[in-house]
Parts: C-alpha cells; structure tokens; sequence
C-alpha cells in the first residue's frame, strides 16, 4: 500500500530569515537620512512660508517597495520548500481463519455485557470484532459451525465487509450439534489455497464436545498439522451448569440451569498436535484476555519505506522579489526622480 503526505512549507536555511530583523534598521536609516537636495539654499524660512511642510508620498512609497523587495529575497535565500512523504507499507501477514459455534447451547448466558448477563455467542462476537480490529494488516476469514460448517467470509483485507458478516451471525442458520472435526477441515481447505503466506492458523472456538461431521477432530487436527496449520482451540463456558433462557407459558423469560460439558481433552490434543494452545473461557473477562494472548502469540510483521520530495518555492519569491525591485527603480527614474 502507498501513501502520499503533504507536508507543511519549511526552509532548507532558517537561520538566514534573522536577515529581516535588519528591515526596520534600514527603514529608520534610509527615513532619517532623506533625499539627496536639489538646490541648496542659506535658509529655508522663506521656502517654508509658503505652506505646511508635506511628507513626499512618492518617497514613502519607493522605501516601501524597497523594503518589500528585500523581504522577499531574504526568504528566498532561505529556500522555502514543502515536502511530499511517500510511504509505502509492505505487511507480511499471517492468514487467519476463525471458527465459531453456533449451536444451540451458544444461548446460554453465562457471560456478560457492561455487567449485564448476555449470551456466549453475543460475547464471542464482541471479542472477535476487537480481535480483527487489532489485526489490520492480516487476511481474515471466518467460518460457523453447527452440525455442519458455513462459510460466513473467505479470507479478506477488507475487514469492514468482514464484520458485517459477523453481525449476521446468529443461531439456527443450519441444523443443531457440534461439527468440530469438521469445521477445522473447512478453514484448513480455505487456509492452503493461499500459497504466499507467512503463516496460517485457526481460531475455534467451542462450548460442547464433537457430535456432527463426518471428519474426527483428531484426524481434521493431524490434517492441519501435515498442511503447517496451527490450531488455537477455546473451551468457552462455565463447568457444570449454565442458565439456559427459556420463555413460561405467559411468553416471559426465565432461567434453567442446565448441565454443559466441553470436551477439554479433544481441545487440548488438537492445539497440541498442531503446536498451538488450548483456552479455557470461563466468563467475559478471561475471553477477552485469551484473544489478547492469541493476538501477542502470532504477530505480523509490517514494514514501512519513506522518502520525501520537495517542492521548491524560492523561484517564485526571487521572481517576484526582483519584480519589485525593478517596479521600485523604474519608479525612482521617472516619477520619483529628481532635479539636477
């Protein structure tokens, strides 16, 4: 990616503006001392008898065109200048591939919003957005998974579009159970259709035990591995019993405590397996640190070249400044000028 900056006007030698504050010294000089006289008389009574003494409107206008003059000489001997930046980011990123479960038990809330209960999967939408916000020069994708996976995005630098995609995310899209085998099969397969990669890498996430597909998620794992995939896995959940929201007969919501297990042991072996790690989230907080860590462990590298033209200004001021000057001369020939 390339970037073009205007910057603001400097000067290639700023010390040489100290030059104007020798203007006024001139002006006072040239002010006090006064035209050369004309004719010389022994007295000026008789002269200045002859009405009020007027200041020559002429005299003050060629000092003053003088002055202008030299102001803009001095700041052309200054060299002012505006520079152009030319950045150009060269990312070698890391291609990720999230994948999300969506199954029925992803509606129990046992987490929370701004100390608000809230479900696992309004949680874990949350979290990711932060996650791929902080991943800006990466090619993210994203993947659901019930009983079986869908694809919500290939991968992408457009990572707006990506979110939007994220926020359509929601339950019931596709029939219930847990598909873990075979959602690694599906990120792992839209991981190596990129070939210039620096590193590839699976986010799942899940809060129950492999029931769906018909790939194992030991077998899906030793698949990655061959393909150099690592796979991050994240046990979300609390151990035991989660309130499950249901509605009574009069439409009004309620809890139900209902027994939850995440296979614990699968996940381990498949982060294992595939050099990665496995995470355990038990509420909001420690989800959102696990992506944090998750983010820190597999960093891209973004490298950055600048360079800068500049415009040179200083023709334009040294033009206009002898422009005066001679404006200021020929003034001072014709009608400025003097009897012998």
């Amino acid at each position: 990616m390339k970037f073009l900056t205007e910057g603001p006007i400097t000067f290639a030698h700023p010390w040489l503006l100290l030059l104007l504050l020798a203007l006024p010294l001139v002006a006072l000089f040239e002010g006090a001392q006064g035209a050369a006289p004309a004719v010389i008389y022994s007295s000026l009574r008789p002269v200045m008898a002859l009405g009020k003494p007027r200041r020559s409107r002429m005299g003050g206008l060629l000092l003053s065109l003088l002055l202008l003059a030299l102001a803009l000489l001095i700041v052309a001997l200054a060299r002012p200048r505006q520079g152009r930046t030319f950045s150009q980011v060269q990312a070698s990123g890391i291609d990720i591939m999230l994948a999300l479960d969506v199954s029925g038990s992803m509606i129990a809330e046992d987490f929370t919003i701004g100390g608000e209960r809230a479900s696992r999967l309004e949680v874990v939408k949350q979290v990711t957005q932060k996650f791929i916000d902080a991943r800006p020069n990466d090619r993210i994708g994203m993947v659901a998974f019930a009983g079986r996976p869908y694809l919500v995005s290939p991968l992408t630098l457009d990572h707006g579009w990506l979110l939007q995609n994220l926020d359509r995310v929601r339950l019931g899209l596709v029939e219930d159970g847990t598909a873990i085998g075979s959602a690694i099969a599906s990120c792992t397969n839209r991981l190596i259709e990129r070939k210039d990669s620096k590193s590839r890498i699976v986010v799942l996430l899940t809060d129950g035990d492999n029931n769906s597909g018909k790939v194992s998620p030991l077998t899906a794992a030793e698949a990655a591995k061959a393909l150099g995939v690592k796979v991050y896995t994240i046990g979300a959940g609390t151990r035991g019993y989660a309130p499950m929201p249901v509605q009574d007969a009069f439409g009004r919501k309620m809890y139900q405590n209902v027994k939850v297990d995440v296979d614990e042991d699968t996940l381990k072996k498949i982060a294992e397996g595939t050099n990665a790690r496995f995470y355990r989230a038990t509420d909001t907080k420690t989800l959102t640190q696990i992506f944090e860590q998750i983010d820190q462990l597999e960093k891209s590298t973004v490298e950055m070249k600048q360079y800068t033209q500049y415009r040179e200004l200083f023709p334009w001021l040294l033009g206009a400044g002898l422009s005066v000057l001679a404006v200021q001369a020929l003034l001072a020939q014709t009608m400025g000028s003097r009897l012998p």
